[in-house]
């Protein structure tokens, strides 16, 4: 069952946007079948019938969401998305220790056909997808990194880890068996999203707090007990 306690974590709201923390587990839009009817998107669109979706979280990443709540609201973000104007920052905890410790990932993705809807890197049919890291905090069997995606392909972040080398814990699509049950859920969190207002054009940064890492920016999880 999604979770309910919250029900919406409102971190900013006026009459042209509104931005919530997602839980982990909890879909951004729902799904076709009756019993993923319930999502962020929809609770919202209880309270606002107007509101419309510009961006997405997978359900198990948890973090910073906008909604507009105004046509012209909807029209101005999705052109800041889609001209990649939006500034994301992503914290993840990584299985070993990335080498180096900050970098840039420029693979390009594109869907598995055969294990649909997870997605590969294909340097032929892939679309571009560049991703910056670097280590915030390094353990012996795992690291703290933040991740800056410049474009927002499906399962990005997760398979450009994976791809390194670094699957993020509790990934039940990429992690091998040892990575995946070191976390009851995926430790990747939407920290921050830097958006320009659509009605004032004020840049406007939005931030959230995460389980997994103190207010003082340090790992709070147990250290996983795993070589990798």
């Amino acid at each position: 069952m999604p979770p309910t306690e919250p029900w919406l974590d409102i971190l900013y709201q006026d009459k042209d946007i509104i931005v919530l923390n997602k839980p982990s587990g909890l879909l951004t839009n729902p799904g076709r079948d009756p019993e993923l009817a319930d999502s962020l998107f929809s609770r919202v669109k209880a309270d606002f019938e107007l509101a419309q979706l510009v961006h997405r979280l997978d359900l198990s990443t948890s973090g910073v969401v906008v909604i507009a709540l105004r046509r012209k609201a909807e029209r101005e973000l999705k052109r800041q998305f889609a001209e990649r104007l939006v500034k994301k920052r992503y914290l993840a905890v990584v299985a070993g220790k990335p080498a180096p410790a900050s970098g840039s990932i420029d693979w390009p993705l594109t869907v598995d056909a055969e294990q649909a809807p997870r997605q590969k890197v294909c340097l032929q049919t892939g679309k571009a997808a560049v991703t910056h890291y670097r280590v915030l905090q390094q353990l012996a069997a795992a690291a703290l990194v933040e991740l800056l995606p410049v474009t927002g392909r499906s399962h990005q972040l997760r398979v450009h880890m994976l791809t390194l080398g670094h699957p993020i814990l509790g990934d039940a699509f990429y992690a091998p068996s040892p990575v995946l049950v070191a976390a009851p859920r995926l430790l990747l969190h939407a920290a921050s999203l830097q958006i320009q207002h659509p009605y004032s054009g004020k840049t406007l940064e939005f931030t959230a707090d995460t389980d997994f890492v103190t207010a003082s920016g340090k790992l709070n999880w147990p250290e996983p007990q795993f070589n990798f």
